[in-house]
């Protein structure tokens, strides 16, 4: 079984730390039950990275279970780089553009 990486572009770093203050205004049980999603999501990825839908070329997608958000990822040889942590209500073109 290959092991891989995770690494987060600094887009999707941003959105990441964004989101968790902006759940942390809400109450710190939302807070980090969001986290807690999120990196249940993250070890669904790193389990098994090609069967999450394939949203264009490269860029795969899995939605966050429970919150409004899609992780859009790439798969580069050891590495599984978070490309953004896209919130669905979004226009849906900066899912995979590198400016925020």
């Amino acid at each position: 079984m290959e092991q891989y990486t995770i690494v987060f572009a600094s887009k999707a770093q941003n959105e990441y730390e964004e989101s968790v203050l902006w759940y942390l205004k809400k109450s710190e049980e939302v807070s980090l039950k969001f986290i807690v999603s999120l990196e249940d999501t993250i070890q669904k990825i790193v389990k098994n990275p090609f069967i999450n839908k394939n949203l264009y070329k490269r860029f795969y997608e899995i939605n966050i279970k429970k919150y409004p958000f899609t992780i859009v990822y790439v798969i580069d040889k050891k590495e599984i780089i978070i490309i953004s942590i896209y919130h669905q209500k979004r226009n849906p073109k900066y899912k995979i553009s590198k400016k925020k």
